[in-house]
């Protein structure tokens, strides 16, 4: 099969056996896994880079369950600084995790080619923004916000619903200008999402994959894995791999948003290599 096709501003990210490795850098004191463990992001942005991150996504306003929205400007101080050193280092990729289309315009404008924004692209005028800078876009499902989102999420058919919904922002986001080569797709996996739903789209994550676009995949330490493994947030990292591998083996997840780098990366090159030899 062909790899697919990921367009940047700058570039094309080629999707094929191989997961692109997405490192997550969190500039924030309150994130569910390690806010605030990070006070000199950029030196742990350069440390995921050198663990064999392909992308890094920098986010400044935390989107666990029960968070409380930022102020838009204690967002950008978070960001933008970040962003512009790991700019000026010439280092992978940068995409931004933002709901706000002023936060993505900044830095965009700055030197991110990425908008990974966990409410779909919602806001008409976050889709502008990722028009006008012709930027990749990570589009997710999410019912409701973070602040509501796991007060008691229901569906009829999780898989169904999800992948009509982003199917129909795919349209959307097409009517609008962005063609659909700039977008990856995410399930949003913890996101409004009981255990059981969240197993449902893991087992079937092909109806996303069959869409056409790449799978972003976030389950890095979230909380189905605790509950089903007994761990706590310290201990997630093996589990949160399994979930990765079966995902990426089966060719329905094309990024691994992860903490752990080295871990996913060591993953993404034997899953390529015995890809090689099938």
């Amino acid at each position: 099969m062909a790899p697919l096709l990921w367009q940047l501003p700058d570039r094309a990210l080629s999707l094929g056996p191989r997961p692109l490795v997405m490192g997550i850098v969190n500039v924030t004191p309150d994130s569910f896994s390690d806010g605030g463990k990070w006070p000199d992001a950029v030196a742990h942005a350069l440390a995921l880079v050198e663990q064999g991150a392909d992308l890094l996504d920098i986010g400044g306003e935390s989107t666990r369950p029960g968070a409380v929205a930022v102020p838009l400007d204690e967002e950008l101080r978070r960001v933008i600084p970040v962003v512009a050193e790991l700019t000026k280092r010439g280092t992978v990729p940068i995409s931004v995790d933002t709901m706000k289309a002023e936060v993505a315009r900044a830095c965009l404008d700055t030197g991110a080619s990425i908008v990974n924004d966990v409410s779909g692209f919602r806001d008409p005028a976050m889709i502008a923004v990722a028009n006008h800078f012709r930027a990749g876009c990570v589009v997710m499902h999410m019912r409701g916000d973070p602040a509501t989102m796991q007060q008691n999420p229901q569906y009829a058919d999780a898989v169904s619903e999800v992948t009509a919904y982003l199917q129909e922002r795919l349209r959307v986001l097409g009517e609008s200008g962005i063609p659909p080569e700039a977008v990856c797709l995410d399930p949003g996996i913890g996101f409004g999402k009981t255990l059981e739903h969240n197993l449902q789209l893991l087992a079937h994550l092909d109806r996303v994959a069959a869409l056409g676009r790449p799978v972003c995949l976030g389950v890095s330490r979230k909380g189905f894995i605790g509950k089903l493994c007994g761990r706590d947030l310290t201990e997630r990292d093996n589990g949160s791999l399994a979930v990765a591998c079966f995902s990426a083996a089966r060719g329905t997840a094309h990024v691994l948003r992860v903490h752990d780098v080295a871990g996913a990366r060591d993953a993404a090159i034997l899953l390529e290599a015995i890809d090689r030899h099938r």
